[in-house]
């Protein structure tokens, strides 16, 4: 079903950047801009299931670098939603096995007509090197351990539309903060809005002088639950990891995984976050990932409509 309902301009007239590259260079005002334009799209597309012809005649590139299966499924999806035109290009088999570099790879596909860029890839810095290198508008849907701006806002989001604000809200980041590019977006823009942050994990997880990000640290789960209003339990980052940082899976999930018995010392209505692929039985337990308090569902819904008001804003609203 496809809707020509015509797009409000209160946001787009206020939007004045042409990449996101990370919520670092946000201010807390665009954040809830791209927040409050999801909530819009949400409206007017029944949460993502009616098509706009918002980006009609337009092309949306995703080059992406790394394996995905949420961020990449969901970006074009979210495309087409909006009634644009797709690429969908991945390293396996491209010319980059002959020797081109990133640049001109990207570079020959944006002669192809591409209005805005997609990308993921395992080096940071890689989507603000296309930035400068390109006309088109950049997303950065991950680098390495930098950012992955729209993962946190789609996190933000869910607690947002859950909680009403994030003023004044308690999130714990559990897990692998150092090699988590999920984690550095939700420090940002958690802080940004006002929420308490603390990151936990062991320590040889956390990254020294993370304190200046203006978070807690903590390396006991058990001693923080109580005060948590939402827990995001993140993914061990095994493909990034250079040595072992923890004796065994099985004493990480002892010691941080969210099990039945655990949640029972979290508040009543603590929200439970996993940006995925979730690993059952170590980060949380099936119980938990698909109990009462779980709205990971809920984050890949959003992520959608996140997605769809960031390609929207970054075509559609102001340049700078």
């Amino acid at each position: 079903m496809s809707s020509s309902t015509e797009p409000s301009t209160r946001f787009a007239s206020e939007w004045s950047r042409r990449h996101l590259l990370g919520l670092e260079y946000l201010e807390a005002r665009e954040i809830n801009l791209i927040l409050d334009q999801a909530d819009e799209l949400h409206e007017l597309t029944n949460g993502g299931r009616t098509k706009l012809s918002w980006l009609q005649g337009t092309v949306v590139a995703n080059l992406f670098f790394e394996p995905s299966t949420r961020t990449r499924t969901s970006f074009s999806l979210a495309a087409k939603r909006l009634s644009a035109d797709t690429v969908d290009f991945t390293s396996s088999g491209s010319s980059l096995s002959k020797g081109e570099t990133f640049v001109d790879t990207a570079r020959n596909i944006e002669a192809l007509g591409v209005d805005q860029v997609v990308v993921r890839h395992r080096s940071p810095g890689a989507p603000g090197l296309l930035a400068k290198a390109l006309k088109t508008t950049v997303l950065n849907a991950g680098d390495g351990t930098h950012e992955h701006p729209t993962q946190a806002l789609l996190d933000i989001s869910t607690i947002r539309r859950h909680r009403g604000t994030l003023e004044g809200q308690t999130v714990v980041l559990v897990g692998d903060i150092r090699h988590s590019r999920v984690a550095r977006s939700n420090i940002w823009g958690l802080k940004k809005l006002g929420a308490r942050v603390i990151v936990c994990g062991p320590a040889t997880l956390i990254p020294p002088r993370i304190q200046d990000l203006g978070v807690e640290v903590s390396y006991s789960l058990d001693e923080v639950i109580g005060e948590a209003d939402c827990i995001n339990l993140l993914r061990i980052q095994f493909e990034r990891q250079r040595g072992a940082f923890f004796p065994s899976i099985a004493e990480y999930a002892h010691l941080f995984g969210m099990n039945g018995q655990r949640i029972r010392k979290a508040k009543e209505n603590t929200l439970i976050l996993a940006p995925g692929p979730i690993n059952r039985g170590v980060e949380l337990t099936p119980d938990v990932a698909d109990g009462k308090h779980s709205v990971i569902l809920d984050q890949v819904r959003n992520g959608l409509l996140v997605r769809m008001a960031c390609l929207y804003l970054l075509l559609k609203g102001g340049q700078s």
